[in-house]
């Protein structure tokens, strides 16, 4: 009870000095607003960025291994020249990596071409990617199907001639709410029964096509459509998905078994290089990171100059607030106030008017919030809020230290007497 007599005596104070001194309070705590706003900002569009940006590169899936030619980011210099060499992955690998490997949960491979036009009677659509899955596709890339099935077995080891089309694609060729499974589609004037149609995603804040834009058949089929030997001259380029464990960390166990069994498969003596690579999506999440990481410091430093500013000003503010009040200290201690109250009633002065800053800028960031910004969702997180209620904080605190240590110094009858 003590206690919160203490901070309500406090809020007390403070709330006279800001009406008595409004616009020199209002001028003082300008430069926490401006630093909290700088802050808090940049890192509140940081967060966004990022997380809008690999929310879009979920379509590469999480705990998957990526087996091909191409790496996704390359480690050091570009060596196109080597990685050209290398060949494709092949159906035989798979069945191979598909009946050895004791650390994935599931495993696929898989091929795609682009700016196909997929018809209909007189309906037709442009600009579909046609993908090529086999067996696990699904597991590898949460096909969501909305109506309809996946892919049976013997559909997939026969390459039958079914589809799973996306939603943009079936609302294109199927309008007027018409049902298209069981309905017939043309690929190259070949005929496919649609069996499913994926859930709407949507455009992805990158860019990247989503699945509203794709036609999947099995492999086999794909095949049989298009080259994907592995050759440099493929028309296609087979990759190998494979997902592990959730107790494998950081997939160690399963990337060293894949690497193992494929050096292998492909002939390569122990001083040789590989001649494929194993992607992973947190390789673009961690660059996409790094890169975040920078731009956040360079706000930290921005913000830094105006919290520096707006410490100035609160510790301004409150050695005036010392001197006008000398006699009310003096007359509080006379009457057997210690210290250390004196010493947390300007204490918790500054604080309070440091977080009036603080909440001013967030309160401008969370304006920002607000502003349409296409397909970028900018959120104010509690993990920022509560960031930049603390900063603020930890300045009112810093801000003052030095002059409630002086008004709890001082002598109570020299106090009194001064004007």
């Amino acid at each position: 009870m003590y206690t919160i007599r203490q901070i309500f005596e406090s809020l007390r104070f403070a709330g006279k000095a800001l009406k008595s001194n409004l616009l020199r309070t209002i001028l003082s705590l300008l430069g926490v607003t401006i630093g909290i706003f700088a802050i808090i900002s940049v890192l509140t569009l940081v967060d966004s960025l990022e997380k809008n940006i690999k929310d879009s590169l979920n379509f590469l899936g999480s705990s998957v291994i990526y087996v091909e030619k191409w790496p996704f980011i390359a480690d050091g210099e570009w060596k196109w020249w080597e990685y050209m060499r290398r060949p494709h992955a092949s159906y035989n690998e798979f069945k191979f990596l598909e009946a050895n490997l004791k650390y994935s949960t599931s495993i696929a491979i898989f091929a795609g071409k682009g700016n196909q036009i997929i018809k209909r009677n007189s309906n037709s659509i442009g600009q579909v990617r046609l993908i090529g899955g086999s067996e696990g596709y699904d597991k590898i890339f949460e096909v969501n199907v909305e109506k309809g099935r996946y892919f049976t077995a013997e559909e997939l080891e026969g390459g039958r001639s079914v589809a799973i089309i996306g939603f943009e694609v079936a609302k294109s060729l199927f309008p007027n709410d018409e049902d298209p499974i069981g309905q017939y589609i043309k690929i190259k004037n070949l005929k496919y029964m649609v069996i499913a149609v994926v859930k709407r995603e949507g455009q992805s804040f990158m860019g990247f096509t989503s699945s509203d834009y794709n036609v999947i058949v099995p492999y086999n089929n794909f095949r049989r459509l298009y080259q994907t030997g592995t050759g440099l001259w493929s028309e296609t380029a087979s990759r190998i998905g494979i997902k592990g464990y959730d107790y494998d960390v950081g997939l160690v166990e399963l990337e060293n078994e894949v690497r193992g069994f494929l050096r292998t498969r492909r002939g390569l003596r122990p001083t040789d290089k590989d001649n494929f690579v194993m992607n992973r999506p947190e390789a673009i999440a961690n660059a996409i990171g790094q890169l975040f990481d920078v731009v956040g410091i360079a706000g930290w430093v921005i913000g830094g100059f105006s919290m520096l500013v707006g410490g100035f000003g609160i510790a301004n503010i409150m050695f005036v607030s010392v001197k006008e009040r000398t006699s009310i200290i003096g007359l509080q201690k006379s009457l057997g106030a210690k210290n250390y109250f004196i010493l947390f009633q300007f204490l918790f002065e500054a604080i309070f008017l440091s977080m009036i800053g603080g909440l001013a800028g967030l309160f401008f960031v969370y304006l920002i919030t607000l502003i349409p910004m296409g397909d970028l969702v900018v959120t104010l997180t509690i993990k920022n809020i509560v960031l930049g209620l603390t900063v603020s904080s930890v300045i009112g605190l810093i801000a003052g230290i030095v002059p409630a240590a002086l008004a709890a110094r001082l002598d109570p009858v020299a106090a009194i007497r001064a004007t």
